[in-house]
C-alpha cells in the first residue's frame, strides 16, 4: 500500500518569484507558464516573476498565480519521479483545486480557469474579514461564536489550537475578545480580502455554481480528500460538490490529515509554494513524514528520499 499523499498549499503561501526556477529549467513546466498567460489573457507570470507583492496579494491574482506555481512544481517533480502515484491528495482551501487538477479529474486548462473565476467571484465579498485564534479547543471556539450577535464562524480548523473564524468585521472583534478572555494565547485579526468559507459567501457561491457547471470533470486517479467533509472521492460529482460546499463550510484540515493516516500515510508531500501546510501537519500528526518541494533546490533534496519511499 501507497503511504505517502500530495498536499498542496492555498492563498496565504504566494510570494514574488515563486515557480521561477521551474520554469527556467524544467520545459513542462515552462510550457505551463506560457499557456497560462495565453488562457488568462495577461501575463501571470510576470506578475508572479517580478510583482510587485501587493498586485499578488489580491484574491483574484493570487488565486490562480498560487495554483500555477503548485501545478508547474508537480510537473518539475514527476519530471524527477516518472510515474509517481499518491495514496490521496488533498489541499488546503484554494489548494483543494491544485489537489483536484493532481488527481486527473481536470485537466490544467481547465482547472486554470475554474480558479480564476473563483478569485474573480470571491474578490467581489467585502465588508467582512477573518481572525487567528491561537491556543483554544474547538468547541470553546465554536461556542464563543455562536453566542455573539451577528455572523462569525469558525471556518479553518487548521491545526490543534489554531484556528480561524470568518465574519462581520465588528463580530469578529467581540469573538477576539471573547477568546482572549476565555485564555486564548492569541486572537489576531489576518489582513485578507473576505469572509471566506463563512455563510458571507453564499452569493460567491451561488455565482460560482452556475460556472461550474460549464467545466467538464472526469473520474479522478487518485481519491480527493475533501476540505468540507475530510473524507475522499473520486466520482465526479462529488468532487464538484465538494468545490462549491466549500465557499459556505469549514476547512477541516485537522480531521483531513487525521483521515489519511488513519489509512495508512505516514508521508505527506507538500507542493508549491512554502511549507505552511508541512508546519501544520507536523502539529497535527508529530510522527508523520513532511517534504515542502517549492523550488529546484528543495526539490532536488528531497529526490533521493522520496525516491526511496514512492519505489
Amino acid at each position: 500500500m501507497k503511504n505517502f499523499a500530495f498536499v498542496f498549499p492555498g492563498q496565504g503561501a504566494q510570494k514574488v518569484g515563486m515557480g521561477k526556477d521551474f520554469f527556467v529549467d524544467n520545459p513542462a513546466s515552462r510550457e505551463m507558464f506560457e499557456n497560462a498567460d495565453r488562457i488568462l489573457g495577461y501575463s501571470i507570470s510576470e506578475k508572479i516573476f517580478n510583482g510587485p507583492a501587493d498586485e499578488l496579494k489580491k484574491t483574484e491574482i493570487t488565486q490562480p498565480a498560487v495554483f500555477l506555481a503548485s501545478a508547474a512544481c508537480l510537473a518539475a517533480l514527476k519530471n524527477k519521479l516518472p510515474g509517481i502515484q499518491p495514496a490521496y491528495v488533498a489541499g488546503h482551501s484554494l489548494g483543494e483545486y491544485t489537489a483536484v487538477y493532481a488527481s486527473g479529474a481536470l485537466d490544467f486548462e481547465s482547472a486554470l480557469k475554474l480558479v480564476a473565476q473563483r478569485g474573480r467571484i470571491m474578490a467581489k465579498i467585502t465588508g467582512g474579514g477573518m481572525a487567528a485564534i491561537i491556543g483554544l479547543e474547538d468547541d470553546k471556539v465554536r461556542e464563543i461564536c455562536k453566542n455573539l450577535v451577528g455572523v462569525v464562524e469558525p471556518v479553518n480548523f487548521n491545526s490543534p489550537g489554531q484556528i480561524v473564524i470568518a465574519g462581520e468585521k465588528e463580530s469578529i472583534a467581540k469573538a477576539c475578545e471573547a477568546a482572549k478572555a476565555a485564555g486564548a494565547k492569541r486572537a489576531l485579526p489576518l489582513a485578507v480580502s473576505g469572509p471566506f468559507h463563512s455563510s458571507l459567501m453564499k452569493p460567491a457561491q451561488d455565482e460560482f455554481a452556475e460556472f461550474i457547471q460549464s467545466v467538464e470533470f472526469t473520474a479522478a486517479n487518485v481519491p480527493v480528500v475533501a476540505n468540507c467533509s475530510a473524507q475522499p472521492s473520486t466520482e465526479t460529482g462529488g468532487i464538484k460538490q465538494a468545490l462549491l460546499d466549500q465557499f459556505v463550510s469549514p476547512v477541516m484540515w485537522v480531521d483531513s490529515v487525521k483521515f489519511m493516516a488513519g489509512k495508512g500515510v505516514d508521508t505527506f508531500i507538500e507542493i508549491g509554494p512554502g511549507n505552511i501546510i508541512s508546519g501544520l501537519i507536523k502539529r497535527i500528526m508529530p510522527g508523520a513524514r513532511t517534504f515542502s518541494v517549492g523550488d529546484a533546490a528543495s526539490l532536488d533534496s528531497a529526490v533521493g528520499e522520496l525516491n526511496r519511499i514512492v519505489n
